[in-house]
């Protein structure tokens, strides 16, 4: 079996200025080709769309996600491309991979099989440099702190008390904490700081937020740096970083064009992570492709838990975007592995752990249809190992909650393994919706916190000691109309990664909150979850290679 990497080598792209021009009638002027299959998208031409109508929005969300996976992205491109074979007009948006995961546990993220963006190997590397910029954007704001504080200190900043870390692409736990400054005055002030992997950025979350380069800036200097030792905020504008910080972001905000393996053209462009950020594309590329294509389908990271309460939370009630249908994909596999299966026993027929575990996937879809308003379909990604009895039983447990199961293979067939998928997607988005937000804008803080832990969740209850409660208060005061981003574990509804399935009566722990004045939202961090992975024992960088050719192998 060929695998991701050869199948997309196999592939016959089309140079993207021409595929683009032949497709949507693009003119060459308005892309900056990087090489000839991927490209920045002008401004201009963005500018120029501005009358046209919207297109339809899918959203695409996940089952909780476990080792056996679940195949969001695959299912993702896989649509895009049917969408395209039965005659539609359709765009795909995704996020940048960050290399913190492609060097680690999870892989890439173009895709996989017959359903990926292309040049993957570009895709999930450096691609068009911009994570380089985000990261550099980040951390210029943290030298020309630390730089105030040496010469001076003017703004009288605590060094006890700085808010803003640095950042790194990379899964590197050594250095989440760590003391800077040594070495005697000439390096600077001794302090403790620490690392966060850049798609955990509030410049990523900024950058995927905002709709041009002017409204970029003015969030840029909203950050907050620190504060000062009489208590009085310190922000980006104090050290007037906003502005070569929005130089050095100037093409990162551009939207970026590749093309599927059926030379499709897709957006991927920003990449928060869903776990410790929104987990959603840039609101940039989401408007323009729902400007040139009918139809736009576009993800969110890991389970509907996490990235589609984002999306729908922050992303849409910040942009005005409004998803027309969602496609909530599940495996066999992942589902069993819900209901008590271990990874190695995932290939023997077990219908009583799928039903087990099919709780899991219920809570996902009535949240969909309940909380948020939205028609959803189950697609379900088939693997080889997939019984007709296990199928037959999926497709019957998601008919007695009221929705409709489609089996999809486009790992093996591409975009025609998923045609049934894209008919189903076309009978959803033709009908209204109830569509709502979670919670309103004047909620408070912790009964939208405590909103997203019951009504989601299934927890009992939200609990924190004393010192973040005064925290929580303090910020409700000036920012309650700020959304909530939820740092928790991606692989339950709890914050135990161990508790599979659909877990209730648990309680929702935090442990620290960062307000995000920039990215205008409030980062609740739960649970042992961490702003900067580690890589695990045998990370998948042991397995990456690249020949004399210059032929890299490996990734995935």
């Amino acid at each position: 079996m060929l695998s991701d990497i050869e199948i997309a080598r196999q592939a016959t792209l089309r140079p993207i200025v021409e595929l683009a021009q032949d497709r949507f009638g693009i003119a060459p002027q308005h892309l900056d080709p990087y090489g000839h299959y991927k490209a920045k998208l002008s401004f201009d031409y963005i500018k120029s769309l501005h009358d046209r109508p919207d297109g339809k929005l899918i959203l695409v969300t996940a089952i909780s996600p476990t080792p056996a996976g679940e195949g969001k992205t695959t299912t993702t491109v896989g649509l895009g491309d049917a969408l395209n074979r039965i005659g539609k007009k359709a765009l795909i948006c995704l996020r940048e991979p960050s290399l913190g995961p492609c060097f680690g546990i999870k892989g890439g993220a173009a895709g996989g099989g017959r359903a990926q963006v292309v040049p993957m190997e570009d895709i999930n590397l450096h691609f068009t440099g911009d994570f380089h910029a985000i990261g550099v954007a980040h951390n210029l704001l943290s030298a020309l702190a630390d730089n105030h504080i040496h010469h001076g200190n003017a703004l009288d900043l605590d060094v006890r008390q700085m808010a803003w870390k640095r950042v790194i692409d990379m899964n590197d736990r050594n250095l989440r904490q760590i003391v800077e400054g040594l070495g005697g005055r000439v390096n600077g002030v001794p302090r403790e700081d620490g690392f966060d992997i850049v798609v955990a950025s509030e410049v990523m979350a900024i950058l995927c937020l905002v709709n041009d380069l002017g409204e970029l800036k003015r969030q840029l200097g909203k950050v907050l740096v620190g504060y000062a030792r009489d208590g009085g905020k310190v922000f980006a504008r104090d050290l007037k970083a906003q502005g070569a910080m929005a130089a050095l972001l100037k093409d990162a905000i551009r939207p970026n064009l590749v093309q599927t393996l059926e030379n499709n053209l897709a957006f991927v462009h920003g990449g928060p992570f869903a776990n410790i950020a929104h987990g959603c594309n840039t609101a940039i590329a989401t408007k323009t492709a729902l400007k040139m294509a009918d139809y736009v389908v576009t993800e969110a990271g890991f389970g509907a838990d996490l990235g589609a309460e984002k999306f729908i939370d922050i992303k849409c009630r910040k942009t005005g975007l409004r998803p027309d249908a969602v496609v909530l994909v599940a495996t066999v596999r992942a589902l069993k592995m819900h209901g008590g299966v271990s990874k190695d026993a995932l290939q023997e027929e077990n219908l009583a752990a799928l039903e087990a575990g099919f709780t899991n996937l219920e809570r996902h879809f009535r949240n969909i249809r309940e909380q948020f308003g939205l028609p959803c379909v189950v697609a379900i990604n088939h693997f080889v190992s997939d019984t007709e009895a296990e199928i037959c039983l999926l497709t019957e447990k998601v008919a007695a909650i009221g929705g409709k199961a489609v089996v999809c293979r486009h790992w093996a067939e591409g975009g025609a393994g998923v045609e049934a998928l894209a008919r189903e997607v076309v009978n959803l988005v033709s009908a209204p919706n109830q569509f709502r937000f979670l919670y309103e804008d004047d909620l408070p803080l912790w009964e939208k916190i405590e909103t997203i832990a019951t009504r989601l969740y299934g927890a009992a209850g939200v609990s924190a000691d004393s010192r973040i409660r005064r925290q929580i208060e303090a910020l409700d005061r000036e920012c309650r109309h700020f959304p909530i981003c939820m740092a928790k574990t991606q692989y339950s509804f709890a914050c135990d990664p161990e508790l599979r399935g659909a877990p209730t009566g648990h309680t929702v722990t935090i442990r620290e909150v960062r307000p995000a004045y920039g990215a205008e939202f409030i980062v609740v961090i739960c649970g042992n979850i961490m702003t900067m992975p580690g890589l695990p024992k045998s990370p998948a960088a042991e397995r990456i290679d690249i020949d004399e050719n210059g032929q890299i192998s490996g990734l995935f």
